[in-house]
């Protein structure tokens, strides 16, 4: 890979690691409240299962941990990292193995990750308040998490199948 190559991948990463940002903070001055703290679409998320699908699990996964990070830092605190971290990297994990099986579409691959991520934050809280009573929780996270998951599938799969069907996407961004 020469040098243009290399500077082209690492602007094409830092702008998506932006696209990713600007939609956690949508999210951050839009908060939707359906009764159920914590409970979001997850924009950011559509980022991910992009590059996940076009750019590639090291790629995909880097730009997940930096947006992550950099939300922590800039919007959140030590604790809102924690439970994001937790989250994505969860549901980061959970996409991954079933994209490799090849038997769930990009649809199907986002609500799990959805639920994913939301069963890693439920970890999280249930060990940082050391009780198992948040698991009453489970049933809204898992229907929250197949919805805003599914939405992402949808949003998602119609992006990458216009991109994909484009040709290179490395030289189409």
């Amino acid at each position: 890979m020469n040098n243009t190559m290399k500077s082209h991948k690492i602007a094409q990463i830092g702008m998506l690691v932006a696209l990713a940002m600007v939609f956690s903070y949508l999210e951050f001055l839009v908060p939707v409240s359906l009764g159920i703290p914590g409970i979001k679409l997850g924009l950011s998320n559509l980022v991910t299962v992009f590059a996940l699908y076009l750019l590639g699990i090291p790629t995909a996964f880097g730009i997940s941990f930096v947006r992550i990070v950099l939300c922590g830092i800039t919007f959140g605190s030590l604790s809102t990292m924690l439970y994001s971290m937790a989250g994505g990297m969860l549901s980061f994990l959970v996409m991954v193995l079933l994209k490799k099986t090849k038997k769930f579409s990009v649809y199907g691959v986002s609500i799990a990750g959805g639920v994913g991520h939301n069963v890693g934050q439920l970890l999280v809280a249930a060990c940082v308040l050391q009780t198992g009573v948040l698991i009453y929780y489970f049933p809204f996270l898992l229907l929250a998490g197949t919805v805003a998951g599914a939405a992402i599938g949808l949003m998602g799969g119609i992006i990458i199948k216009r991109l994909s069907s484009q040709g290179d996407i490395n030289n189409k961004l």
